[in-house]
């Protein structure tokens, strides 16, 4: 099978950030043949491509109605339009959540809602349509006016607000970044705790402290749940998930607890693994079109 592809980016990184340094000669050694582009260069013709990959579209959550609207026009898309519109609002934590799965407990409050009571612990604060920890705040316990003003801010913009209890074991454990292609678990790394980190040069990104892991079982079996219930939810196949980064860190009890569930434009850690990741995500691309 040949065929062509296309890596989406954005107009500020448009061959992303390098982590797929090795995914475009995989691609090649199973008869793809490979760009890159950003998702709003009106000059590329997505249709005309085989699949179209969303990698590295990192302005997305500054233009998120015009990037929906150019996903629903791209056929042959992945992941597709529908899971990027369920997926680019975190309110779907929520209803994974009411779908049983652990997830970091998490209220919503939306722009027409007051302030809610603050936790009696370090609590977050970020917008619900948001990347790279963009306009995410981290508060002690009691420092009500901080939060107040920071949620006020985040109305002003129109934004919902997630309000989560900060997971201390962050500090010291980071969060665990499990990786599937296909639906199938391929890999997985370590993130250390990004709250107050400087964005990057692109200004789109916070830049992380990444390392490869081993993930404990526990965190496996709750990576494969998220999957289940975000399938069951959207109503389809796992294997239709080209990609998923699954974000969990350890509770207060050491048990994990879902924190995001990337199925957009999450940095896959090829950098953290070695070529046989590229080689697996290349499989699976070629699995969507079959």
């Amino acid at each position: 099978m040949s065929g062509s592809a296309i890596l989406v980016a954005c107009s500020d990184l448009p061959e992303g950030d390098g982590d797929e340094h090795a995914v475009p000669e995989a691609l090649a050694d199973l008869g793809f043949k490979t760009r890159w582009a950003a998702w709003d260069d009106t000059t590329v013709d997505f249709g005309a491509a085989d699949i179209v990959v969303v990698r590295a579209a990192w302005d997305y959550a500054e233009r998120r109605d015009e990037f929906l609207s150019w996903a629903e026009s791209v056929p042959a898309l992945a992941n597709s339009a529908e899971v990027a519109r369920w997926n680019t609002d975190k309110s779907y934590l929520a209803e994974l959540g009411d779908s049983g799965v652990a997830v970091v407990p998490t209220t919503l409050i939306a722009p027409d809602e007051k302030a809610p009571r603050w936790p009696k612990s370090d609590f977050v604060l970020k917008p619900a349509i948001g990347a790279g920890s963009r306009g995410a705040g981290r508060f002690k316990a009691g420092d009500a006016d901080a939060a107040a003003a920071h949620l006020a801010g985040l109305h002003a913009e129109g934004h919902t607000a997630l309000l989560q209890p900060y997971q201390s074991s962050v500090d010291e454990q980071g969060e665990s970044a499990l990786v599937y292609f296909g639906g199938v678990y391929s890999h997985a790394f370590s993130k250390a705790a990004m709250l107050g980190r400087e964005l990057d040069e692109s200004g789109l990104y916070v830049t992380e402290k990444l390392a490869p892991l081993q993930p404990a079982a526990a965190f496996r079996a709750l990576a494969e749940d998220a999957l289940d219930a975000t399938a069951a939810l959207l109503g389809i196949l796992r294997a239709e998930l080209l990609y998923a980064r699954v974000d969990l860190v350890a509770g207060p009890d050491g048990r994990p607890l879902l924190l995001e569930l990337e199925l957009v434009e999450p940095s896959l850690g090829f950098r953290q693994t070695d070529v046989t990741a590229a080689w697996r995500f290349a499989s699976a691309v070629r699995q969507q079109l079959a």
